[in-house]
């Protein structure tokens, strides 16, 4: 699975050995304690994931109950930003250069970004001996190839312990199905939606999806559609239960719900039992100071909390982003009858302008930079008609991570004077 070194072009060995140096490697975390709390958490059902690429900050947090680390554009950035990666970035760009001397600027960016992320994953390895999701640059999110190829790049560097995070792009869905045909394992990211998880269980298998929780909370309460209060684990729980209702079904489907984003304590207890947490640091010291016993966790997953919204709010609109209904399941296993790996974006884009699903917008160049302008968290009204909310928040947290690559980009061209 994967390609192997006498696959490898010149370019890939190269890039592999940078990836895999091993210059000033922390030395391995001793093994802390348990935790009652998260270990009562893991007898529920869940397994525990820390959401930050700082091996420091990580340290301070960590207990023997994680079993997994994650990174992403904005934490690797956050990373590069304090410096400690510098001689990574400088060592790349020299050995790169040598073996490609008319490498075009974008193509060394990208392949000095890889090297990076991989050094910043193998940090994390060496010191908690975990599994680490690294993320794909935002630039190939719309590239079945790219994507397919970054992902074959990252498996090939630490097969043991890389999981190798795809965007949620119609492209997406392809370039997924075809690297888990290659046997790499999966964490398909910037979910928010019970459906678009579905669809991405059924025709592309990966090993977890996402619902970013925290932000569908704030999108609502920030757009004075209701207070907020549970829309994030509301879809979080129909999510979880569409893809146990898909593995119940078809034993070949492995895919596993990841409660992300989450903001605060209260939402680890309210979730109890979802099968992954990836849990911010602030999220797990407040857990940790609230001492909580273990008694008092108990299994959340048939909860059916409420959702308060206001009458002038469309409702439908929000509602839809728990529900998975006769029409789109139609449209889902349409799609998979097809075979995602054999398809491209246009073609799942097609067909679900075919069954009037609704689910992908196709936002034009001038609407994503609307978009990145103003954040993570959308202006609602202003898309009202034109994108269903779950496609419009994928495509907010996608022009975010643009702009946090923007940044990690930047660092290493003014390193490398480009």
């Amino acid at each position: 699975m994967g390609f192997t070194v006498h696959a490898m072009t010149r370019k890939e060995a190269l890039l592999m050995e940078l990836a895999q140096e091993a210059h000033d490697l922390p030395a391995r975390v001793p093994q802390p304690d348990s935790d009652p709390g998260l270990d009562k958490l893991k007898a529920l059902g869940t397994t525990l994931w820390l959401d930050t690429g700082n091996l420091e900050e990580a340290a301070k947090l960590w207990k023997s109950d994680f079993s997994a680390l994650t990174t992403n554009n904005t934490l690797a950035n956050q990373v590069v930003q304090t410096g400690v990666m510098d001689g990574v970035i400088a060592r790349a760009a020299k050995r790169i250069r040598e073996l490609e001397p008319d490498i075009e600027d974008e193509d060394l960016v990208l392949d000095i970004v890889f090297v990076v992320n991989c050094q910043i994953a193998q940090r994390l390895v060496a010191a908690f001996g975990a599994l680490v999701s690294v993320e794909l640059h935002p630039a190939v999110a719309h590239n079945i190839d790219k994507s397919v190829r970054y992902a074959q790049r990252y498996y090939a560097v630490n097969p043991e312990h890389f999981i190798v995070k795809v965007p949620l792009t119609p492209e997406g869905y392809c370039a997924v199905a075809r690297i888990r045909d290659l046997g790499i394992p999966v964490n398909y990211t910037l979910g928010f939606s019970a459906r678009q998880n579905y669809l991405a269980a059924l025709i592309s298998k990966p090993n977890y999806v996402n619902v970013f929780l925290g932000r569908l909370n704030a999108v609502v309460a920030d757009n004075k559609l209701g207070d907020g209060k549970n829309v994030g684990e509301r879809v979080t729980l129909a999510s979880q239960a569409a893809l146990v209702e898909l593995r119940t079904q078809d034993s070949s489907i492995p895919t596993r719900q990841i409660a992300a984003s989450m903001r605060n304590a209260d939402q680890m207890v309210s979730l109890a039992g979802v099968d992954v947490y990836t849990i911010p640091p602030k999220a797990v010291a407040e857990f940790y100071t609230k001492n909580l016993s273990p008694d008092s966790l108990t299994l959340r997953t048939g909860e059916d909390y409420p959702v308060t919204l206001n009458a002038d709010a469309d409702h439908a609109a929000v509602a839809l982003l728990w529900t998975v209904d006769d029409k789109f399941k139609k449209f889902a296993h349409d799609i998979a009858a097809r075979g995602a790996a054999n398809l491209t974006g246009y073609d799942l884009r097609a067909s679900d302008h075919e069954h009037d699903t609704h689910l992908f917008s196709n936002f034009h160049a001038d609407e994503q930079t609307e978009i990145r302008t103003k954040g993570k968290i959308p202006d609602t009204a202003r898309w009202a008609g034109r994108a269903a909310l779950d496609d419009l928040m994928t495509e907010s947290a996608l022009q975010s991570f643009i702009v946090d690559q923007k940044a990690f980009d930047d660092h290493i061209r003014s390193m490398i004077g480009l």
